[in-house]
This record gives structure tokens, C-alpha cells and sequence, in this order.
């Protein structure tokens, strides 16, 4: 990250702007808070929320991810070998406490919202300044997904974030499964030829780079790094659907074979509707998968 710079244009010439901590954790916390659901791809729900226990304690911000899981956000201004844990710390309160959580999302987002809260995949997101080589191992040790995210101020009110570790939990219900079938998790009505393809597509959004983890909801499969960048949904009849990141205004649309759904209805997330029939398909979408994988 040390490396990283910006530059604009100050009286025809170029000012280097030097990456920087945040004066104060307030600082990064508000400006995240702000931006939440382009940043993170989670929708902002509290701040500052205090939680009923016998030691007492504020969860720095409470928000839902793209999916419906709920997420917990901590900050810390530099490198503080106590965010995971205390993160860790307040993911375990709202587990005991998902009746509070629902209240909230219902109260902001509404019912639908609250009853549809995807508790099988809960996120700690740690934000801030570095990490050391022992976090990133640490959260491999868990079984809670966490993102572990490096933040840098660039001039008044440019901010960059940086994925340093991501881990994705799994429950226990989710091994059961898995020790039972190898493969992605099972999708209703898949069979044939459209199974084989939806394989293929999982190896290969699955295999795109570090980081990358699958979220099963009833209507689509979910690929995320920090956020969404793929959503895949049950085949069809004939075809397999697949929701993309990548800006549909980027892409020559192919009639067949890609969509703008800018403003339309569907599963999952994305503007780019990529339509898969066969292997050849798969194979003429690898450059808008990797287009997406990058920009999230």
C-alpha cells in the first residue's frame, strides 16, 4: 500500500499526494459509514451501537451485506492487534442476540428485509491502518468469515481500501453438508448438461484469485471478494443465468448472450446479465468474469 499514490493537477502541473493515516479513528469511521454500501457492498444500518451484556461495549457499526448476512465493522486509526478479537467479541453477542438485530433491519429496511437475514453467514470486517502477518494467520483460525481491510487517506477526502486477508466461515450445518458431496452446494432443479456447466462456472469464479468465497441463498449463488462480484441463479430450461459488476455501458452487449438489467428486476446482484447455454459460452465469458472479479 506504501506504494500507492495519486496524483492531480494543481496550476498545469502535478502534486504527488502522499498516502496517509487518518488523524483520528472517528475519521475513517465516518467517511466508511457514509460510502458503506459502495465500499463494502453492505447497506449502513448503526453506529456506535451498544450492546446489553454485563461488560458493556459499543459495535463501532452494524450493517447487511449484499446477501442479507449481517456484518459487524471495526476500526482502529493504526495497527491494533485487538480489532479481531473484539470484533470476534461483538459478532458472538449479535449471534445470542438475533431478535435485536432483526428489530433493527426490520425498523430501517423493513420486513422483508428483516425476515430474510442470512444468520448461516455472518461477517466481522476489520478496518485499519495495517495488520500484522499474526492477524492474517489468526483469522484463518476461526470459523467466522472476516475481512481484514488496510485503509489510507489520500489528500482531505480520497480514501483507498485494501483487502489484506479474507476468510470465509463455515457452520456447521455448511460442513455436514460438504463432508457428505463434494462440489458447490446443491442447486433445486439443476440436471444434465446445465449441472455440468454450473460446475464449471463455480470452479472458475471460484478459482479467479485469493480471497474469493461462495454464499448459497434459495435464489442465486453468491461470489464475493469483499463484495459481490458474481451471482449465479438455478438454471433455467435451456440456459444458465449470471448477474456480473461489471458496467454493462463497458461491454459490446451481444444479443443472446449478454444484458444490460440496469434498472430491471432479478436475483442477486449486478447489472450485466450473462447467458450461459454451453462450454463455449463459459469460455467467451472468462474476460467479463475476470472485468468483475476486478472491480469489486
Amino acid at each position: 500500500m506504501s506504494s500507492l499514490k495519486l496524483f492531480h493537477t494543481t496550476n498545469g502541473g502535478v502534486t504527488e499526494v502522499v498516502p496517509r493515516l487518518a488523524e483520528a479513528e472517528a475519521d475513517v469511521q465516518g467517511l466508511v459509514e457514509a460510502h458503506m454500501e459502495a465500499m463494502l457492498g453492505v447497506r449502513f444500518l448503526a453506529s456506535e451501537y451498544a450492546i446489553d451484556c454485563a461488560d458493556g461495549g459499543r459495535i463501532d457499526s452494524l450493517g447487511l451485506d449484499e446477501n442479507g448476512a449481517p456484518v459487524v465493522v471495526e476500526y482502529k486509526r493504526g495497527t491494533d492487534a485487538g480489532v479481531i478479537n473484539q470484533g470476534l467479541y461483538y459478532m458472538s453477542w449479535l449471534m445470542a442476540h438475533k431478535d435485536a438485530f432483526r428489530h433493527l433491519v426490520r425498523d430501517l429496511l423493513g420486513v422483508p428485509a428483516a425476515s430474510q437475514v442470512l444468520w448461516s453467514a455472518p461477517r466481522l470486517v476489520c478496518v485499519a491502518g495495517d495488520f500484522t502477518r499474526y492477524d492474517a494467520h489468526a483469522v484463518r483460525e476461526h470459523r467466522r468469515s472476516i475481512d481484514l481491510v488496510r485503509y489510507r487517506f489520500f489528500g482531505k477526502e480520497l480514501i483507498g481500501l485494501e483487502t489484506v486477508a479474507s476468510v470465509t466461515g463455515r457452520t456447521s450445518a455448511v460442513r455436514r453438508a460438504r463432508r457428505g458431496a463434494a462440489g458447490p452446494p446443491p442447486v433445486c432443479g439443476q440436471g444434465g448438461a446445465l449441472a455440468e456447466l454450473a460446475e464449471a462456472v463455480d470452479e472458475m469464479l471460484l478459482g479467479l484469485g485469493d480471497g474469493v468465497s461462495r454464499v448459497q441463498r434459495k435464489q442465486y449463488r453468491a461470489y464475493q471478494r469483499l463484495r459481490n462480484f458474481a451471482c449465479v441463479c438455478p438454471p433455467q430450461k435451456t440456459k444458465l443465468l449470471v448477474y456480473l459488476k461489471a458496467d454493462p455501458k463497458e461491454v459490446d452487449l451481444v444479443p443472446g448472450f449478454t444484458r444490460d438489467v440496469t434498472g430491471l428486476g432479478h436475483h442477486g446482484t449486478g447489472d450485466l446479465e450473462v447467458q450461459l447455454r454451453s462450454e463455449r459460452d463459459v469460455e467467451r465469458a472468462v474476460d467479463l468474469f475476470r472485468a468483475s472479479y476486478a472491480a469489486a
